[in-house]
């Protein structure tokens, strides 16, 4: 398709890292791109977008005037209506952007090749990539990737002691032999031509698959001798920038004999550049594999739909596009320890009956998905070692955090092992997965390997959930409400292990789980602990009013009684609570009151102060928000107003969410305040029991 008078646009953006990406030319926490969009000027709509993204420090067109070069390059795209590969050699970057954009507009799709891969039939194997730091955060990299199946990892190397490096290289070998895991190292020209063989043989005793870029480019002579006496394979990588022709190709190749080449074609002369290097490789035995550099999802959707065409079987360097906050929506996704294109647009392709999703040795499998599974797995599998989740607001307004998956991870383990969960256990997830609750019952699943049956939350999750379920984490709302319908009921009596939280368990409630003929668990915890660090089991003879920690976590108490909390498995900090506590000498405990003022009503935190806000302007006169003990929710909220002070409860109920609306409108002759004027709530809260009768 002929691309003469069409119309080209550029879009400069400023990517962010999700986390500080580490590499041999320092931290990258952001990223210049510029994306290049051709579109038609009839009726048709049709676009082509592609992506031009030099590295700084790095790429031979990083130059001070990138932009006047695009530029020039797209109206000389325009008025030849092709592109002039030749004039373009020189600047890979620009290539790989222009090459992007007309593959995409000629096919209309981002699935630019037609392939087993392109139509969704088959994935790319990658390998898992561990990026530069300090030695913890590498090992936490290490072992999120070992938990989610990878084959291959890739560890950057020289930017610690090397002794460290040999000893996180050993810890993936002491678990998994060359045959489960394939190791690359990636040393981007950090040792000395005269250190580099000494280091070359230490690596080798680790049974390491192959080493990139062992010295700095540029030393051919010092490149050629090391390839000639290493113990284990080289792979050329920096030193194939600014080779444009094939002859210069051929000399490089020739002159050093790499056991491997790898190819970026962003940086390496685009897919026209890089296809010239395949050629010259494999006529020399040399072989080779392909990379992606940082690029957002244009770019890597692009390099992947292009080396698939290939059907190169070892694994390949993609998968790093999903690192930006800001990145573009494109169907890639990662399942176990490849990269896959749907054609559909959905990110991961389950069917109501259940189509396994693989991890390691372990296997998920998802009924009845729904989309926010979807985008909570995209994140989980990315390669940040984070997730951001949203705090419930029991201290103080909500708002979104980071966490470590590691952690995650770890109290997954805990509940398993203290449950005695195992693989192939059904579990139910119906709670929202912004908060952690939600999200933890899926990283349970993935940690053990259990069959996870989806619900969207509601306050009756039991309403069709036919199968007996072996685990499974409600909110006292929600079983209260299924306590209230006979079929329900008896579905819920029928789970085996049952956790209940996110909100008060009242006296009445509990007396009714005393009888259930299973494991029942009230647990204590919150977002900071990702998810709970105590259970209290409430059926059978077992029942109890205190909370059995955890192992690994140790409690005591702030002088205001307050609980404080020590779990470094799974928070990295002590966490002062606002819960007034009762500690045994046998480390058991039992929360007495909440020091804020915090109502949580069935699970949801509602603010006293927020409400009393939204209510000043009709309620004239002094009055109180608090809560009472509620059957269903746990608490409910209760209003204390002056007698004759306040309007309809009509215009109250229109000025509130639901959710907020007080349960109770209780009529006193005073409101009752501390010796400073403020509102004292503990009093007021005994006023509305008083009033209640209770």
């Amino acid at each position: 398709m002929n691309i003469k008078n069409r119309q080209i646009s550029i879009i400069n953006c400023r990517l962010h890292f999700k986390q500080p990406a580490g590499t041999s030319r320092g931290v990258y926490n952001t990223r210049n791109v510029w994306y290049v969009k051709i579109t038609s000027t009839d009726e048709s709509g049709r676009i082509g977008i592609g992506e031009c993204a030099p590295l700084p420090d790095l790429s031979c067109d990083a130059l001070p005037d990138y932009d006047e070069i695009l530029s020039d390059a797209c109206r000389d795209l325009v008025q030849k209506g092709c592109l002039d590969t030749e004039r373009l050699r020189p600047y890979p970057s620009v290539l790989f952007g222009l090459e992007t954009a007309v593959r995409h507009f000629e096919t209309g799709s981002l699935a630019l090749y037609d392939t087993p891969f392109s139509r969704g039939e088959a994935g790319i194997p990658i390998n898992g990539l561990i990026w530069m730091g300090d030695y913890r955060k590498m090992r936490e990299q290490i072992e999120m990737k070992m938990a989610a199946g990878y084959r291959c990892i890739k560890l950057k190397i020289g930017a610690i002691r090397f002794d460290e490096e040999l000893e996180l290289l050993r810890h993936i070998r002491n678990r998994f032999s060359s045959k489960d895991i394939e190791l690359r190292v990636d040393a981007n020209g950090a040792f000395s031509p005269q250190e580099a063989p000494e280091k070359l043989n230490r690596l080798a005793e680790l049974d390491i698959h192959s080493i990139e870029q062992p010295i700095r480019a540029g030393q051919r002579e010092a490149m050629a001798r090391l390839t000639a006496q290493t113990p284990l394979p080289i792979a050329l990588d920096e030193e194939l920038i600014g080779i444009h022709t094939p002859e210069d190709k051929r000399n490089l190749l020739t002159t050093i004999r790499p056991q491997y080449i790898i190819l970026k074609p962003s940086l390496h002369g685009g897919f026209y550049g890089c296809s010239e290097w395949i050629e010259e490789a494999e006529k020399l035995g040399i072989g080779w594999w392909v990379t992606s550099a940082l690029e957002s999802n244009i770019g890597l959707n692009a390099v992947a739909q292009w080396c698939a065409g290939f059907e190169n079987p070892m694994p390949q360097g993609l998968g790093t596009g999903q690192l930006f906050t800001d990145n573009i929506d494109i169907p890639l996704f990662i399942r176990k320890d490849c990269l896959w294109y749907d054609p559909n647009g959905i990110r991961f392709p389950f069917g109501p009956d259940g189509i396994p999703f693989s991890l390691g040795k372990n296997e998920l499998f998802i009924r009845n998905d729904h989309a926010d599974v979807h985008t909570f797995l995209s994140e989980w599998f990315d390669d940040s070692p984070t997730v951001s989740v949203q705090t419930s607001g029991s201290t103080g307004a909500p708002k979104p955090i980071t966490v470590k998956k590691e952690k995650m991870l770890q109290s997954a383990r805990l509940t398993c092992s203290f449950l005695h969960l195992q693989q192939g256990d059904n579990a139910l997830l119906c709670l929202p997965l912004q908060y952690i609750a939600g999200k933890m019952m899926v990283v349970r699943a993935l940690a053990t390997g259990l069959t996870l049956i989806v619900r969207k939350p509601s306050g009756h999750p039991m309403a069709d959930v036919k199968t007996p379920l072996c685990f499974a984490a409600l909110t006292p709302m929600q079983v209260y409400n299924s306590l209230q319908v006979p079929e329900e009921k008896e579905r819920l009596m029928q789970i085996k292990k049952l956790l209940i939280g996110g909100g008060a368990i009242d006296a009445s409630l509990s007396k009714t789980l005393k009888s259930f003929p299973n494991a029942v668990y009230s647990t204590y915890g919150m977002t900071e602990t990702l998810s709970h660090i105590a259970l209290r089991r409430l059926s059978g003879p077992e029942a109890s009013e205190y909370y059995t920690p955890f192992p690994s976590v140790k409690l005591s108490l702030s002088p205001e009684n307050t609980l404080i909390i020590e779990a470094p498995s799974v928070a990295g900090e002590i966490i002062y609570t606002g819960d007034l506590a009762e500690i045994l000498p046998d480390g058991n405990f039992r929360i007495l009151g909440r020091k804020d003022n915090i109502i949580n009503s069935g699970g949801i935190k509602i603010r006293a102060e927020e409400v009393e806000d939204t209510l000043r302007p009709v309620i004239s006169g002094l009055f109180a928000v608090t809560s009472v003990s509620d059957p269903q929710f746990g608490e409910a909220v209760a209003l204390l107003v002056c007698r004759g002070q306040h309007d309809s409860k009509e215009k109250i109920r229109h000025l509130l969410p639901k959710y907020q609306r007080p349960k109770y409108i209780l009529e006193t002759d005073e409101i009752p305040l501390t010796e400073t004027g403020k509102i004292d709530r503990a009093a007021c809260k005994r006023v509305a029991l008083r009033l209640l009768g209770s």
